[in-house]
């Protein structure tokens, strides 16, 4: 099986621990969220929250991500300590999950989710900067697994959640789900955080000074092709954030499905998005970028359209699951595609402005999905959806099918 590994992605076996590390991290910010998307019926009956103020709480999400994301990207290009903000970002991130708890109402939920919001951006930057950097002829394969991670942390979170709430309640089932972040967290420290410190302090190694700082990101601006693929990617997201938190919804409060139902449908698609996400890295190291997220931006909006029809909970597992495949499928190529076009000394930058478009687009989206639920139901939702995924779906032909490594000015 290693020998088959090996082969198809043309990295040894001993060199991919460092990938795979990252890629446990990156699974532990995404179970955070998905732990709270598994929450959200059963802590807005408990609370007293509308669809609206339930959409609203997740603006603040995006608005800190937004925040904290520009800080995230300077640090890394001006600092580094890449690995050692990844473990900040863990931490904080399992402090607040753990301390909903003792949530009261919409204000507190509102600001603690602020705070998951902040290190998931102040997550991404350092990651995929340290990925690439490692990785440099194998970008898409090493982001892969990074994707992978979120995948395998978006699976298991709603399952492992569903039986937490049966036996505990959404409160104390908060708290002990935090565990496992912090128990991550720890192994990053004492497996990468030393290596990366030596590296980033390795001697003649050039530091970017503000004013070069400054100047990048000025270059990076004006890359039309870097500004299209951020429009794109936002568009996208927007896409993923309402599915993550209406489709929960939908499930419980349209289908009456029960809390274990709700998370093993969920898990179906992080499923289709854990097998899609590493097929998905090696054939764009392959083919190029291009293809591979126009062919899963393409099914993402044909099963958006009809995914409200199927009347079964098996339809609906099965259609759960090509919806993850084609949606996660983009997921790590985009970021690829963002290291292609963009130079490795601005990594961090660029990533912050990907993720800050990102969190910018999901200002608005969260209430809006929510006033169209409490006026015309949560099936409007959908159709909402999928023509968000459409438009970016066109954005792609705006962009270059560049080779890896190609590096545009």
């Amino acid at each position: 099986m290693g020998a088959v590994i090996e082969r198809l992605t043309g990295i040894p076996l001993r060199q991919q621990w460092p990938a795979w590390m990252i890629g446990l991290g990156h699974g532990g910010t995404h179970w955070i969220i998905a732990v709270y998307y598994l929450m959200v019926p059963w802590l807005r009956q408990d609370l007293g929250i509308s669809y609206t103020e339930a959409g609203l709480i997740l603006t603040s999400f995006h608005l800190f991500s937004f925040i904290a994301n520009f800080g995230s990207g300077a640090a890394v290009d001006l600092v580094g300590r890449r690995v050692f903000l990844q473990v900040i970002a863990l931490v904080i991130g399992a402090m607040a999950l753990a301390a909903m708890k003792w949530a009261g109402g919409f204000w507190s939920v509102f600001v603690l989710l602020a705070f998951i919001g902040a290190t998931n951006n102040l997550w991404h930057p350092p990651a995929i900067s340290y990925l690439s950097s490692a990785y440099p002829d194998k970008k898409g394969y090493a982001l892969s697994l990074h994707a992978l991670g979120a995948s395998v942390g978006d699976a298991i979170a709603p399952l492992a959640a569903g039986f937490l709430l049966v036996w505990l309640g959404w409160r104390d089932a908060s708290t002990v789900a935090s565990i496992p972040v912090f128990v991550i967290a720890l192994l990053l420290l004492l497996t990468l955080n030393a290596r990366d410190k030596a590296t980033n302090d390795a001697p003649g190694k050039e530091k970017m000074t503000g004013k070069d700082y400054l100047a990048g990101v000025r270059l990076l601006l004006k890359n039309r092709w870097v500004v299209a693929l951020c429009v794109m990617s936002g568009f996208r997201t927007v896409t993923l954030m309402g599915l993550l938190m209406f489709l929960p919804l939908y499930l419980a409060d349209e289908m009456h499905l029960a809390p274990t139902a709700v998370g093993a449908t969920l898990m179906a698609m992080q499923i289709g998005g854990l097998i899609a996400t590493p097929l998905a890295g090696i054939w764009s190291d392959r083919s190029g970028r291009r293809p591979v997220v126009m062919a899963g931006f393409t099914g993402t909006t044909i099963v958006l359209a009809i995914i409200t029809l199927l009347d079964n909970q098996m339809m609906l597992i099965v259609g759960v699951s090509i919806l993850g495949f084609s949606l996660y499928a983009a997921r790590p190529v985009m970021h690829s595609w963002m290291m292609d076009i963009t130079p490795p000394h601005l990594s961090g930058s660029s990533m912050s402005l990907l993720f800050g478009t990102q969190s910018a687009f999901n200002f608005a989206l969260p209430p809006l999905c929510g006033l169209i639920a409490d006026t015309w139901g949560l099936t409007a939702v959908f159709y909402l959806l999928a023509g968000t995924i459409l438009i970016a779906n066109l954005m792609v032909l705006a962009i270059p099918n560049s080779e890896p490594n190609a590096i545009k000015d």
